[in-house]
């Protein structure tokens, strides 16, 4: 029987451009929302092409054909994660882009952090791990001048905020996690967008500043460990992971002794148990 008194509505974690926005310190960006997309970075980097301004940020529901480094992948099933990319217009050398990925992570662990009360770590150079778990991956990708300077970077973020239903595949089973269970938060996702943005933002302010580098070398779980590295096609070479340099280069040392800069855009990289 009807006694007057209204139901509460179940609650909602819809991703929008206004819900981003109404958390959102840094108001000069420019937010704008899809349910569904290819890959926020490959729509935003032809946008970019096109004269598309700094500060624009692109954000969906879902991927269709989510992209990471080195070529692979990106699992980005509907409305159980975060899919984003900010344009910059950075005007500095190309090797920034290491440098803004590394940021991201940080602005990403951060944030995931505040959200959750969970301790993360990352994994060099673009992983933020939680529980042992990837729950975040970072793909930054750019265009440089004829001067090798960058005319435009892309910064994508790709977040497992719930496990997918039917969990992940089995290919990623052990290997990816999820901040949160199956539980709705509302307006987790909006949050936490802008959370990474506003970190991201203020991280970018000052690219260089050794305090940024510090909180990377400290969330790291790598340094100190003896790790694979991967490269396409070749066989995996044993290092012992020794520091992250100015630039987040991996400085290694190989199984010979000698020492050895490992840079971003080089090879990926698997501790060994």
């Amino acid at each position: 029987m009807d006694n007057g008194t209204p139901c509460a509505l179940p609650p909602r974690d819809e991703l929008s451009a206004e819900g981003v926005r109404r958390y959102l310190r840094h108001t000069e960006l420019r937010v704008e929302h899809v349910s569904s997309i290819t890959s926020t970075n490959t729509v935003l980097k032809a946008r970019a092409a096109g004269g598309a301004p700094h500060g624009l940020v692109l954000t969906a529901s879902r991927q269709t054909q989510g992209r990471g480094r080195l070529g692979r992948q990106f699992y980005s099933p509907a409305d159980t994660g975060l899919y984003m990319s900010l344009l910059l217009r950075p005007e500095r050398p190309v090797e920034e882009l290491g440098r803004l990925t590394a940021c991201a992570a940080v602005a990403a662990a951060r944030t995931v952090e505040r959200l959750s009360g969970e301790r993360t770590q990352i994994k060099w150079v673009n992983d933020v791990l939680l529980h042992g778990r990837k729950i975040c991956g970072i793909l930054t990708e750019g265009s440089v001048s004829a001067d090798e300077r960058l005319e435009y970077a892309v910064v994508g973020v790709g977040v497992n905020l719930h496990p997918p239903e039917g969990d992940f595949p089995p290919e990623l089973r052990g290997v990816a996690g999820s901040v949160f269970g199956r539980e709705i938060i509302p307006d987790l996702r909006c949050r936490t967008a802008a959370g990474i943005l506003d970190e991201l933002m203020d991280l970018y302010a000052d690219l260089e500043s050794p305090a940024c580098l510090e909180e990377y070398k400290s969330r790291s779980c790598v340094l100190g460990k003896e790790i694979w590295l991967l490269q396409p096609g070749q066989k995996p070479i044993p290092a012992l992971a020794v520091d992250v340099e100015a630039d987040y280069a991996l400085m290694v040392r190989l199984s010979d002794g000698t020492l050895k800069r490992v840079s971003t855009g080089e090879v990926s990289l698997r501790i060994r148990e």
